[in-house]
């Protein structure tokens, strides 16, 4: 029988039993739209800041950044006319959110005119519409007028801005007025998403807005691989450093990586729940064509065709499947994209992204996985066929034989999974990857535990349910543990996606509650005053605002802080250092530390010494420890040496960030500005009163928010909420498909056993009864179901908190199990095998006994 002749039985039969293949399709599209919709997320996200930041890098290949508060103008001359270097361009960045636009965060980005045109080409692409007859009108209004900008014709045509329209700007504590005075007409549409985000301002304009007299951001430079780097270094003054493009590119790479990780490993297990789908879905097939494939035996058709057969049908929907899981990812993945953003942008660096990357790897990638693991997942069910005798069939009481034997090597397969994994974890070292690996292997080999547990959990159900339910209490669990082939397969699927739900909330409620304490611990203040916040930069506010408050009748007390970057001359390869200065630590007897050296536990006094301290993630990215207790930070002052006194908890970033005191940052940069204000209130003042005073008489005409404790704590709650909403979408994805295979087993639990219901029928069953029967197994399930997941779920989450969550971010939480989330989970388990055995009971009322008994 040729390969042709084996293809058209195999499409024949498909589309024969419909309801099988849909849900074979079915299983296989959700698994591949989850896997597809976080890699277009993730590479939509990516993509747009890579745009971004070439768009404000353009062809640099080196540039020269400084501290905070920057660069003097004068290094820009040297370098440009002391060392002849012609390709050099001053710049100011920033970051301002603009109230036309819907407060939407931009780029700033300031430019000298003249010294452009070797790294970006955004002034030659410059359209005029209406207010000036050409180009050279336009920048000649943009060179000569303050206060005029060129903003993207994408961005302009989105919020309907024309040439001319004044735009309010937000860069600070202050709103400032910019007049548009012409667009950014990018040549294609990779520019035109690069420049979504991007105002052009000459950089005098920038200077005012953003930056200083005298300042620049940096220095981009254009130079040969052969450059001589030390004519350069040799003139930097304090505080200045060069550095390459690329590695800064590495940096960003770097930074979001395990995040996105993290998200791909979550939506691969979908399609682990999928792949128990279609194992069960194929297993059926070969077991309802059994007379069949015994004929075909016996007409010639050798063993290899038999397995080529049923292969070539699991393939065939297979394909089916992932084609429209390739199209149902896209869908998803628009929604999932804004999720991604999001999440990023709270946690990392600011981006707009604004439509999903479509990269043709990401599909390649989808449909090889959606392929392979309906492959692999039919392999063993297709080998099996290949038993089948030319002349005979096997009875369905040899099939659970058969299951029964095997139950002792499953059992052991699951115990050596389940030792793997340990194994794997207790390998030294932060590879994320392994410890996917291992959780895979621990979550795949515990569900495995199910045809063992099932049988265990029938044997004495029987009783219980036998006294509810009488004799088809008795009969059922008989009926779940005799199909032990067909039942297993399906409730381990269910817990696979059920343990996923417990281990994913275990792990999110326990963050929040260790999230919940830190607050209380570190959000001591009544009130916190800052700047709108755009970035995790710079944006600061004048010094003299925290005098102002602390006049205020009724404060007592007034703490500034001042947030900043800068850079670790030991670590180039790692994203800048984030610092924060406080004036006092107020919560010196409540933080929690993983180690503190100070003398008697007084931070304050190491802090006033000069010492600083780390929280957990900068610690364990770099090394520090009470031995190596040492950070090299560049400050306005050159490269200094700052002693690491204390390692505490911190969530503030999973890039850490470094405390010290307030006077000694103040010491060792120029910079006079500050970042947030916690003011104290006395007793017997009402917080809502005093914040209305506050913005409406002391701080009135400046741009800042004024916030209570509790509004802070409820702000970052709802950041909280937006970065784990993902996981909410990927375990409900999971329940669908579990629930997809829960509806497949019993469908063909009922198709095999339908003469043996025609029997029960013509022994006086009425069809009420037999709906009921079909109720109470598919509840004993989904118990056993429940009663799996539960273990399985908190070893899950015990690994994603104390490994992988480390390993990937670097912060350490309570374990704090939810009696509540472990209930809900039950019940979804419950709800979802009752639900799934409603459309079976309802086929079984309907059957017709006749019609059963003449069945084979």
């Amino acid at each position: 029988m040729n390969t042709g002749v084996i293809l058209r039985l195999a499409r024949r039969y498909t589309s024969r039993q419909l309801l099988q293949s849909v849900l074979f399709v079915l299983g296989v599209a959700l698994g591949v739209a989850v896997v597809i919709a976080i890699d277009l997320a993730n590479n939509s996200a990516n993509r747009a800041f890579l745009l971004s930041t070439e768009s404000i890098q353009g062809s640099a290949t080196h540039q020269i950044t400084g501290t905070g508060n920057g660069l003097p103008t004068d290094l820009y001359r040297d370098i440009h006319v002391g060392l002849g270097i012609e390709e050099s361009a001053p710049v100011i960045e920033g970051f301002a959110s603009v109230i036309e636009l819907g407060e939407q965060p931009v780029r700033l980005l300031g430019v000298d005119v003249f010294a452009e045109e070797p790294f970006r080409n955004y002034l030659a692409d410059a359209q005029i519409i209406g207010e000036f007859e050409n180009v050279f009108g336009a920048l000649n209004a943009f060179l000569a007028e303050p206060d005029t900008v060129l903003m993207s014709e994408t961005l302009a045509q989105r919020f309907n801005i024309e040439v001319g329209q004044t735009i309010t700007l937000r860069p600070g504590a202050e709103q400032v007025e910019a007049r548009v005075v012409g667009f950014l007409l990018p040549s294609d549409s990779v520019s035109a998403q690069a420049l979504e985000d991007l105002l052009l301002l000459d950089i005098s304009t920038a200077q005012a807005i953003v930056g200083e007299p005298g300042r620049i951001s940096r220095i981009d430079l254009i130079l040969p691989d052969d450059y001589d780097f030390a004519q350069i270094t040799d003139i930097l003054p304090a505080g200045a450093q060069l550095t390459s493009v690329s590695a800064e590119n590495t940096t960003i790479e770097q930074m979001t990586a395990a995040f996105e990780l993290n998200l791909q490993a979550l939506s691969l297990l979908a399609l682990v729940v999928g792949a128990f789908l279609i194992y069960n879905t194929v297993t059926f097939n070969v077991v309802q064509r059994r007379p069949v494939i015994g004929t075909l035996r016996s007409l010639g058709m050798t063993r290899d065709q038999i397995f080529v057969f049923i292969l070539s049908e699991a393939l065939l929907l297979a394909v089916i499947g992932t084609v429209l899981g390739l199209a149902l990812g896209v869908i998803l993945g628009r929604g999932a994209v804004q999720i991604v953003s999001q999440a990023v942008n709270n946690l990392y660096l600011t981006v707009n992204v604004n439509r999903v990357a479509l990269d043709p790897f990401t599909f390649v990638k989808g449909a090889a996985i959606g392929i392979v693991i309906s492959t692999v997942a039919a392999l063993i069910p297709s080998w099996d066929a290949t038993r089948t005798p030319p002349a005979g069939v096997l009875r369905r009481s040899s099939i659970e034989d058969q299951a029964r034997k095997q139950l002792p090597l499953i059992t052991a397969v699951a115990v050596i999974l389940n030792i793997v994994g340990l194994i794997i974890l207790a390998i030294p070292g932060d590879s994320i990857t392994l410890s996917f690996v291992a959780l895979f292997a621990i979550v795949v080999g515990s569900a495995l535990f199910t045809p063992a547990l099932l049988v265990v959990v029938m044997r004495y159900a029987t009783p219980l349910t036998e006294r509810v339910f009488g004799v088809l209490g008795r009969m059922a669990p008989r009926a779940v543990a005799r199909s032990l082939s067909r039942t297993s397969v399906a409730v381990a699927a269910l817990t696979v996606a059920v343990s996923v739900i417990v281990g994913v909330s275990v792990m999110i409620a326990s963050f929040r509650t260790t999230v919940a304490d830190w607050l209380e611990v570190t959000l001591s203040a009544d009130i916190y005053v800052s700047p709108p916040n755009i970035t995790s930069g710079n944006t600061g506010m004048d010094a003299g605002i925290q005098e102002t408050v602390a006049t205020v009748t009724g404060v007592t007390q007034v703490l500034a802080a001042r947030n900043s970057e800068t850079q670790a001359p030991d670590y180039p390869d790692m994203p800048p250092v984030r610092i924060t200065a406080i004036e006092l630590d107020p919560t010196q007897d409540t933080r929690r530390f993983d180690w503190n050296t100070a003398p008697a536990g007084d931070t304050v006094a190491a802090m006033e010494s000069g010492m600083v301290m780390v929280s957990e993630p900068f610690a364990f990215r770099r090394g520090i420890t009470q031995r190596n207790n040492t950070i090299n930070l560049l400050t306005d002052n050159g490269v200094q040496e700052f002693e690491v006194f204390a390692v505490f908890f911190d969530y503030t970033t999973d890039q850490g960030l470094v405390y010290m005191d307030l006077g000694v940052y103040r010491d060792n940069w120029d910079d006079d500005q500050i970042s947030s204000l916690g003011v104290y209130v006395a007793e017997d003042v009402a917080l809502t009163d005093m914040i209305d005073t506050l913005e409406t008489q002391t701080l009135v005409g400046l741009d800042v928010i004024v916030q209570s404790n509790r509004t802070l704590r409820e702000g970052v709650f709802e950041v909280f909420n937006q970065a784990f909403s993902i996981t909410v979408a990927l375990r409900l994805l999971a329940t669908i498909v579990a629930f997809i295979g829960i509806l497949s087993a019993l469908l063909a639990l009922q198709l095999e056993n339908t003469r043996q219901y025609g029997l029960m029928r013509a022994v006086g069953l009425t069809p009420g009864q037999l709906r009921r029967f079909t109720i109470i197994q598919t509840g004993l399930m989904g118990f056993t179901s429940g009663l799996l997941a539960l273990p399985i779920g908190l070893a899950l989450a015990a690994v994603l908190i104390f490994v992988i969550n480390i390993r990937s971010f670097g912060w350490s939480m309570y374990f704090m199990p939810q009696t509540s989330e472990m209930a809900q989970a039950f019940i979804v388990a419950l709800g979802a095998a009752l639900l799934a055995g409603l459309y079976p009971a309802y086929r079984l009322g309907r059957l017709i006994t006749a019609r059963a008994l003449r069945s084979e």
